[in-house]
């Protein structure tokens, strides 16, 4: 590797933060366009985020919880970050086409945040309108898990033994 791509190269920490991090930022920002078109505003969506957490009382709680919501949001982009980069460092074709396995990824999170964690914590949903559900499987897959791919594959990690 020369020197200048090694330069590139990002600690498997950074890789984990800069990709959940971008991620939050750009899945926020399209649920604040997409729910903020049907009149919903920023504190409510931050608000029903922490409701996973608090209940229905996060809707009472003012600006404190909309902030705890966006925490909890970023958390969980910084976990699903995580697991890629774990993932990556045992399965380095994960690294080697990012821009393939990344929206694949990115598919997968969907999935288990609104078939799984969403439906274990408040019961199943009427399906969403179709606009809606597109709209959440592409952020997902370009918003969410490509940033995360493409921050993986700059991870360093240490030679194996």
């Amino acid at each position: 590797m020369t020197p200048q791509a090694s330069s590139r190269r990002l600690s498997p920490l950074t890789a984990i933060l800069a990709g959940g991090l971008t991620a939050a930022a750009l899945d926020i920002s399209y649920a604040f366009i997409a729910f903020g078109l049907r009149g919903v505003g920023p504190v409510k969506i931050l608000q029903s985020v922490a409701s996973g957490l608090l209940g229905k009382a996060s809707y009472h709680g003012g600006l404190a919880t909309a902030a705890l919501g966006g925490l909890l949001h970023a958390a969980i982009a910084v976990v699903m970050a995580a697991v890629y980069v774990a993932a990556s460092r045992f399965l380095p074709a994960l690294n080697r086409r990012p821009w393939l396995w990344g929206p694949a990824y990115g598919i997968g999170c969907y999935l288990v945040m609104n078939y799984v964690v969403l439906a274990l914590r408040f019961g199943p949903s009427p399906p969403p309108a179709l606009d809606i559900l597109l709209g959440g499987v592409a952020i997902h897959m370009f918003g969410v898990g490509l940033p995360i791919a493409l921050f993986a594959a700059r991870a360093r990690f240490a030679a194996a033994r």
